[in-house]
């Protein structure tokens, strides 16, 4: 006798697929403020990517990640209610997953502080997201904000 029971319906299929344009407009409008900064700072990895998982439930959203250009990423996946209307939350979020998987597909820390050569962090500051150095411990190597999230090819 086995000991696990028959499984009444088929497993789904996990292969990752890229999300269609206009599925995830806020997610995708996010996306396109961070990779301005990939392109800025590491322009020859190509453009971060929504890919999807398909639904674990039939009544539950796909899985949506954000992945670095080979279609890979690392970490959790967009939470749905939490960027449903707001940008702000969207971008915080997209920021983050893409943060994740360039430094952990990569191998590599980004962005990081021309100043420093340290890796920053995404915070919100002035009622927008930033990009965060936290300087080097040193006299005049103070903790700063380098650049909107979006803007660092003008930094």
């Amino acid at each position: 006798m086995h000991p696990f029971p028959p499984r009444r319906r088929p497993l789904p299929d996990f292969d990752p697929r890229p999300v269609p344009p206009g599925t995830y407009p806020l997610w995708e409008a996010a996306l396109a403020v961070v990779n301005r900064d990939l392109a800025a700072t590491l322009p020859e990895q190509g453009e971060l990517r929504l890919m999807a998982l398909p639904r674990p439930e039939e009544d539950e959203p796909d899985q949506v990640y954000v992945a670095v250009a080979d279609g890979t990423w690392h970490g959790n996946p967009l939470d749905h209610d939490a960027d449903r209307d707001d940008p702000a939350d969207a971008l915080a979020d997209v920021v983050d997953a893409a943060q994740e998987s360039v430094v952990e597909r990569l191998w590599q820390a980004w962005p990081l502080c021309a100043e420093h050569g340290l890796g920053m962090h995404p915070r919100e500051a002035d009622d927008r997201m930033v990009w965060w150095c936290a300087g080097d411990g040193r006299p005049g190597g103070q903790a700063h904000v380098r650049a909107a999230v979006g803007e660092l090819g003008g930094a």
